[in-house]
């Protein structure tokens, strides 16, 4: 007896479903589409504007722009209105300043348009590049061995001496870290505060003196001509360039240092842990407001003295980093953090604790005590209510279930709402699970009722044909 293979009726459904679903179907060619020489245009305060002579030989189904960022992993995807016709058109789109957001000034933009024809492949013309720039200013520049310097306003002087004062900030992290920087850092001093912030964008904070720009490797310093000599600038502008060379000491797409570790060593460098960072500190210790070091992984307060106090803590912490496991363990530390490694993990390997246990022998050089934990909490152990009796959540007619343990906690870190979400989570993934096995099941069934229909079909038509096989 003849046994015809199961897989082979199954094989041609799977086939025919393809084709019917467009699977395997071979690509058609894309309609006649030619691009002309596009063009963009830069105009401080509003926006960026590309523009892309395009002729097409028939109607257009989608219009894209594709914007791609300094450092960014792709290009922004944005949809343009579809023009009318077919033959030579013009496409415009770019960024609003109003409506899609800040741009800082010395960002540059890469551009290329895509055109999805309504029969054919999509098709991607030529790329434009465009400077988004502060045009608001006859800029001067001077040039160092890797520091640019562009002001306005002032004597020569006065930007040799800025200059000096940034290409000695920027050795000096770049020699402590081991970095070696080539590319060049553009500086921009502004003389006056309006424009400055016009520059730095809305939501500056008041007390903001400089700023750099990681992505764009640009710094922006407010210094007034007569104030070049002033202490203040000489910390400033080191602190700022530290955060460019600490960049790239750690640059890598998955994890980004805590803020107060980038914070902290730009002070530290900058300036060092100075009576007054100390005295802000020990106010905080003794009246009990000492800020944790996960309160300063991201933004810093907005209040003044939680301002000021952020910073303090910071550089303490780094200053007792130091004092304790050396500058060649912080520099491990901050340098192992390129290879995507959490917060826990680079201290772990670097030090031999996590992030909590450097905070508490943090705090107990400053004899202060754990700051309040605030966020959610685990919920305290005790029975579980009427009808909570099992891990399925099934109706218990008996006695509340036994008493649950909150979870296990690590000393000193901060509580997350993790696992709390846990079990909601486990609840849909289940649900998911089993409509995916549902899926699978009647899929299944209706393949091998096919198969069976069709053998039984075939022996019932064919005289001496073999018998139906059983198909288990």
């Amino acid at each position: 007896m003849t046994v015809r293979r199961p897989w082979r009726p199954l094989v041609a459904l799977w086939v025919a479903l393809g084709l019917a679903l467009g699977l395997g179907v071979p690509a058609v060619q894309a309609a006649d589409v030619s691009f002309g020489t596009p063009s963009a245009s830069a105009v401080f305060g509003t926006g960026v504007t590309f523009v892309q002579p395009v002729t097409v030989g028939g109607p257009i189904l989608r219009v894209e722009l594709l914007i791609t960022f300094p450092t960014a992993l792709g290009p922004l995807v944005r949809e343009i209105p579809v023009p009318s016709g077919s033959g030579a058109l013009t496409l415009r789109g770019g960024w609003s300043e109003t409506a899609d957001g800040h741009l800082m000034p010395n960002t540059p933009l890469v551009a290329r348009w895509r055109i999805t024809p309504a029969s054919g492949a999509p098709v991607e013309g030529p790329s434009v590049s465009v400077l988004y720039a502060d045009t608001r200013f006859a800029w001067k520049t001077i040039s160092g061995p890797l520091v640019r310097l562009h002001w306005y306003q002032g004597s020569d002087a006065f930007a040799r001496q800025a200059l000096a004062v940034g290409e000695k900030g920027v050795q000096q992290a770049a020699d402590l870290l081991g970095v070696k920087e080539t590319e060049p850092i553009d500086f921009y001093v502004y003389a006056a505060q309006a424009p400055f912030y016009d520059a730095l964008g809305p939501g500056t904070r008041e007390n903001v003196g400089g700023e750099a720009d990681a992505d764009i490797r640009t710094m922006f310093a407010l210094i007034e001509p007569s104030a070049v000599g002033d202490s203040w600038v000489n910390v400033v502008i080191p602190h700022e360039l530290t955060h460019l060379v600490f960049d790239t000491a750690v640059r890598n797409p998955y994890h980004f240092p805590p803020r107060w570790l980038n914070e902290g060593l730009a002070v530290y460098l900058s300036e060092g842990y100075t009576p007054d960072w100390r005295d802000a500190v020990q106010e905080a210790v003794s009246q009990g407001t000492l800020l944790s070091l996960a309160g300063l992984t991201g933004q810093f307060p907005t209040s003044a003295d939680g301002f000021y106090l952020a910073y303090g803590e910071s550089v303490s912490a780094i200053d007792f980093f130091v004092r304790t496991y050396g500058k060649d363990h912080l520099v491990e530390l901050i340098r192992s953090y390129a290879a995507g490694r959490t917060d826990d993990e680079a201290f772990t390997a670097a030090i031999g604790v996590n992030v909590a246990g450097f905070q508490a022998a943090w705090l107990a050089s400053l004899g202060a005590a754990a700051p309040t934990q605030y966020g959610p909490q685990p919920a305290p152990a005790g029975p579980l209510p009427p009808g909570w009796g099992g891990p399925g959540g099934a109706a218990s007619p008996g006695p509340a279930g036994p008493a649950v343990s909150p979870p296990a906690q690590v000393a000193g870190s901060p509580v997350t709402g993790a696992s709390a979400n846990q079990g909601a989570a486990s609840d849909d993934s289940g649900g998911l699970l089993l409509l995916a096995i549902a899926a699978a099941g009647l899929l299944a069934g209706g393949l091998l009722g096919y198969v069976r229909r069709r053998r039984a079909q075939r022996a019932a038509r064919v005289d001496g044909a073999d018998p139906p096989v059983a198909i288990p």
